[in-house]
């Protein structure tokens, strides 16, 4: 893969096998409620925040629930999980620090809270390898668009089309590829029934990170 001057990574299903953890909780969640998960329904939530989660969640299912207390269900639930269990992707932690001996600036591009998934980061010794950090609820628009990916390169002081994105879904590399960034699309068995869309949307696809050393 060609050289890069700033490196931007997604976070769940991403940098982290994470996935496991949103699938339990949305069968928790709407199951205490006595609703199925549908079949679309984590792709359909998988490039909004948590606010936007809520609210979509609410909407869908006339859920008599305020988004405030849909979030702190949430956020209760994956706390314990993001501070002591959640792993790194193999070999996601071996390619930031090649990445990091280059010199290239590393970012976080995430839906994910902070309050969720900084404690992870700093669990494996690799919070402050980070140049930027943006989250989706710091910008106009969700996944499915550049604005998130066009923020973190700001924050690196580059140009779109000096970086590289990293990204397990599809929806997600549609909107950095049309803010100019190359992407790779990053497989993860959570949803690997997009593998043929993220491998249309990537300029580079792997399976998992140790293919880059």
């Amino acid at each position: 893969m060609k050289q890069f001057q700033g490196a931007v990574f997604d976070l769940d299903g991403t940098l982290l096998d994470s996935m496991g953890v949103w699938e339990q909780i949305d069968r928790d969640t709407l199951g205490r409620r006595g609703i199925p998960v549908p079949e679309d329904y984590a792709q359909a939530v998988a490039l909004l925040g948590f606010w936007q989660s809520a609210e979509y969640t609410i909407r869908r299912f006339g859920l008599p629930d305020t988004p405030q207390q849909l979030t702190e269900e949430w956020h209760q639930m994956a706390q314990d999980a993001y501070r002591f269990r959640v792993e790194l992707k193999p070999g996601a932690r071996e390619y930031l620090s090649r990445l990091r001996g280059q010199g290239v600036p590393l970012s976080v591009a995430t839906s994910s809270h902070r309050e969720l998934f900084l404690p992870t980061l700093e669990r494996h010794g690799i919070l402050d390898w980070f140049d930027a950090i943006v989250t989706v609820s710091e910008v106009s628009r969700g996944k499915g668009f550049p604005d998130i990916y066009e923020e973190a390169a700001r924050r690196m002081r580059r140009m779109p089309q000096e970086c590289v994105v990293f990204e397990d879904l599809p929806d997600a590399l549609r909107g950095a590829r049309d803010g100019g960034f190359y992407t790779v699309g990053v497989f993860d068995s959570y949803s690997k029934d997009e593998e043929m869309r993220l491998r249309q949307m990537s300029d580079r696809f792997i399976y998992d990170f140790r293919e880059l050393l």
